[in-house]
C-alpha cells in the first residue's frame, strides 16, 4: 500500500491531518522532524508528501529540494504559517506542487491532496467531496445537501467538480469556459458561465460557498473560511 507522508512537528495538527486523510487506499506515515522524514522517504513507497516549512531540525524548503531531487514525480504540498508572496514563490520555485497556509480547513486540504494524487496518476476518480452539509459523489453522480439529493446537469457537474477540486483557490473565468465547454466551438458566450453559476448556487443553496472573485473568476469557499 502506498503512503502519504506527513511532516509536521505540531503534534495536534499532525494527528488531525492523519485522521482527516485516513482511508483504506493509503497508509499514513507521520513524522515530526526532518531526519525522520528523510528516513521514511528513502525506504517507503511515498505517493505524496505534506511538508511543514518550519521544522525543529531543519528547513522544509531544504527538505523539499532533497525530495524533488530524489523522486521528482512525488507531489509535495507545503504547509506553513508563512503566507507572504515571497515565501509562496520560493516554495513553488523550489518544486512544491501546491502551497497551503495555516490555518486551513481539512475539507480543502483533502480536495487539494486528491487533486495532486490524481495529477500524479495515483487516483483516477475524485474522492467523494464532503464539506459541511454538502456531499458530492462525482463517480456515482450523486449530489446531496443536508442528505437531500439534488439533480445536476452535466454542465453543472463539470463546473462543480472543477470548483471543488480547486477548493480555496480562484479559478479564472477563461479556464472554466475552456474546461466546461469543450465541444470545439470557436465562440462561447461568457454569459453561459454566469447562468450556470447562478443555477448551481440556487440548486445547492450555495450562495455563501460559490464565491465570485470580481474581475477574475470563482472559488469554492469552505464554511470555516
Amino acid at each position: 500500500m502506498r503512503q502519504i507522508l506527513i511532516v509536521e512537528d505540531d503534534i495536534t495538527l499532525n494527528q488531525g491531518l492523519c485522521k482527516a486523510l485516513k482511508n483504506d487506499k493509503w497508509h499514513i506515515v507521520s513524522c515530526g522532524t526532518a531526519n525522520e522524514a528523510r528516513d521514511q522517504f528513502a525506504i517507503s513507497d511515498v505517493a505524496l508528501v505534506l511538508l511543514d516549512i518550519n521544522l525543529p531540525d531543519g528547513n522544509g524548503i531544504d527538505l523539499l529540494k532533497e525530495f524533488k531531487f530524489q523522486k521528482p514525480a512525488v507531489p509535495v504540498i507545503m504547509l506553513t504559517a508563512n503566507d507572504t508572496d515571497m515565501d509562496i514563490v520560493n516554495g513553488l520555485e523550489q518544486g512544491a506542487d501546491d502551497y497551503i497556509t495555516k490555518p486551513f480547513s481539512l475539507s480543502v486540504l483533502r480536495a487539494r491532496v486528491n487533486t495532486q494524487l490524481r495529477k500524479a496518476g495515483d487516483i483516477h476518480e475524485t474522492e467523494v467531496f464532503m464539506s459541511g452539509e454538502y456531499t458530492f459523489d462525482f463517480k456515482n453522480m450523486v449530489f446531496s445537501v443536508s442528505r437531500e439529493v439534488v439533480e445536476l446537469s452535466k454542465t453543472e457537474q463539470k463546473l462543480l467538480r472543477i470548483l471543488t477540486e480547486n477548493a480555496g483557490r480562484t479559478v479564472k473565468r477563461d479556464t472554466l469556459i475552456d474546461k466546461i465547454w469543450t465541444d470545439g466551438a470557436e465562440y462561447v458566450d461568457e454569459n453561459a458561465l454566469s447562468v450556470t453559476i447562478k443555477r448551481l448556487r440556487d440548486k445547492l443553496n450555495a450562495g455563501g460557498r460559490i464565491k465570485t472573485v470580481y474581475g477574475l473568476g470563482y472559488s469554492w469557499v469552505d464554511q470555516n473560511e
